[in-house]
């Protein structure tokens, strides 16, 4: 399933919606949020009555102590109201960002759900988009829109009463830009939800674009095209900077027009006030009502600017939730069950696979592994080697037939019993930022130190880590940069001795040790291999001559199956291919 990038003037608020289930273990902290909104929009309310109270009695009837009580009682309303604004940007702040982690929690676990497909057919980088960029841009939304909005909307509320309350012809003429502004909203809005779209398409091919040329710094240092990645980098992130500009003309349209069409109806006001037009009033609730107006229109202000927010929130939103939304293909069923003790048999019955529709790895593929077994896999690139390594574990399923250990489809587990006991070590080794014991530990998270060291010296990487500065605690970057590619693997073969499998997948594991280091590291791997059953996918062919059982992959099945002396006596296609690499080594 791809992501669905077709862009639409309509805004989906499901989005919000959702947001709420966020927002509901938080209902004590929003309750004294909201009490303290309350408490604000009293002081904004008291302030234009008690200057039309000054203006229409206290001042013509002289009374000094009156002036100086209500000066006191409003002091001490707006240091109170100081102190509930303090507490309410802190706590609607920390709401925000507690929410944001969450979501963010959730979209992370989410995706490491999501199988093997789903990394395969998409740019890291974009999915790097969504989880972080995207997430950070709803910030201010959650930081402040959705409680501030409650504000907005209550202090609308709260001055339109208040405004009838004092002349109803005044009101209505307050309102009489209203539909202009609502008409202005209307054209706009599909010129901003367009413009956020594009924005967020480009952002997420800038961070790919930059996320892959990371990745491939070497190939591009080595192949000297600094040059022409950087006019690539340039053309994409001016594309980005264009949308942003485009995005942000859209975006600040509306506010100006807001602020005009309130400036006007102040004006009116005045004019309709001094000139009767049907109203009556006092200088006071002439001039609170003009107070009144502006807390009436701010808000209308502000409701625009979160408007702004909440078109370009929509699509980050979207296309969190989007990829939240997304079915793992590779899950456990309804009624999965834990995988019991393992013994080791593993049966491929009438297996039919393709990682594309209409390309199959292989058809009616069957074979029969006996617990112990150790299985190399040979042939051509592409023949489908490590794709029978990926089904045992599930990392991808068949679309016919079945894989099963121990007479138990592999669909019928769980998925973490499955893969606790079938351990895998790969070619491209992977070697997380942290200590040397710590990447180690990964495949046993509750090893004692003893028991990682043990492990390190039966696979042979005691002796190097040792040597190192600061031995098992040496820190490694990501991806092991500071260390061989050799000694990369032989942290990988220590992490997955702890684990302790009883299956066991090792794909082209060999492929960067040395010769004097495969050497040392037989008596390991015989450890290692002992009591297991064992599937060696290996380009190598001296490595995997002590297999009991070689099956040479080729035309969507097994073409050839035997020990190696049984192969070579057949003289057919592992024959010659052994023969070849013999050959080539002699030449060296």
């Amino acid at each position: 399933m791809e992501y669905n990038d077709t862009r639409t003037t309509k805004i989906d608020f499901q989005g919000f919606k959702r947001i709420g289930s966020y927002l509901k273990p938080y209902g004590a902290a929003i309750g004294k949020i909201l009490a303290m909104l309350l408490f604000s929009n009293f002081a904004m309310i008291l302030g234009p009555f008690l200057i039309s109270y000054v203006i229409d009695t206290v001042i013509p009837n002289q009374d000094t102590n009156a002036i100086i009580w209500i000066t006191v009682f409003y002091t001490t309303v707006s240091v109170l109201n100081a102190g509930a604004i303090k507490y309410r940007i802190y706590h609607i702040t920390k709401l925000g960002q507690d929410v944001l982690r969450d979501i963010r929690s959730d979209l992370f676990n989410h995706m490491q759900k999501l199988g093997f497909r789903f990394f395969d057919s998409r740019p890291h980088g974009k999915i790097l988009t969504r989880v972080v960029n995207y997430i950070n841009a709803l910030s201010n939304i959650l930081s402040s829109g959705l409680i501030t909005v409650i504000s907005d909307i209550l202090s609308i509320v709260v001055t339109l009463a208040i405004m009838l309350s004092i002349d109803v012809v005044l009101t209505l003429y307050s309102f009489i830009l209203l539909p202009v502004l609502f008409a202005v909203t209307m054209i706009i809005k599909n010129k901003q939800r367009l413009a956020y779209e594009e924005l967020s398409a480009k952002q997420s091919n800038l961070n790919a674009y930059i996320h892959e040329s990371i990745e491939g710094i070497k190939t591009t240092q080595s192949y000297t095209r600094e040059g022409m990645n950087f006019d690539i980098f340039a053309d994409v992130s001016n594309q980005q900077s264009v949308a942003w500009m485009k995005a942000v003309r859209a975006q600040f349209i509306l506010g100006p027009i807001v602020q005009v069409i309130s400036v006007v109806t102040i004006s009116f006001i005045y004019f309709a006030g001094v000139r009767g037009l049907g109203v009556d009033v006092s200088t006071g609730v002439l001039i609170a009502f003009v107070a009144y107006v502006t807390n009436f229109w701010n808000p209308i202000i502000n409701l625009g600017n979160f408007y702004n927010s909440l078109v370009s929130g929509t699509v980050y939103l979207e296309r969190v939730f989007e990829m939240m939304d997304l079915e793992p293909m590779i899950k456990d069923a309804p009624d999965a069950f834990d995988m019991p003790p393992v013994r080791g048999e593993v049966l491929f019955e009438n297996v039919t696979f393709g990682y594309k529709e209409g390309q199959n790895i292989f058809e009616g593929l069957s074979f029969k592994v006996n617990p112990g077994e150790t299985i190399a896999l040979v042939g051509p690139t592409g023949a489908g080697k490590s794709t029978i390594t990926n089904l045992i574990p599930r990392f991808y399923d068949v679309q016919e037939g079945k894989v099963m250990v121990d007479g138990i489809d592999v669909r019928d587990v769980t998925l973490s019993s499955l893969r606790t006991e079938v351990g895998v070590m790969l070619q491209d080794t992977f070697i997380f930022s942290g200590t040397i014991m710590d990447n180690i530990r990964y495949g046993k998270l509750d090893a004692t130190e003893e028991e990682i060291i043990e492990a390190a010296k039966v696979v042979r990487a005691h002796d190097f880590i040792k040597d190192l500065k600061g031995g098992y605690q040496t820190y490694v970057q990501e991806r092991g940069s500071t260390l061989s590619a050799g000694q990369r693997q032989l942290i990988s073969f220590a992490r997955t001795l702890l684990s302790d499998p009883k299956v066991l997948i090792l794909d082209e594991a060999t492929s960067s040790i040395d010769t004097q280091t495969e050497v040392l590291l037989q008596e390991g791997l015989d450890r290692l291999l002992e009591g297991r059953t064992a599937f060696v996918v290996a380009h190598r062919l001296s490595t995997i001559r002590n297999s009991d059982r070689i099956f040479f992959i080729g035309d969507r099945k097994i073409l050839e199956s035997g020990s190696h002396q049984e192969l070579l006596k057949q003289r057919g296609r592992y024959y010659h291919l052994y023969k070849t690499q013999s050959e080539l080594l002699k030449k060296m």
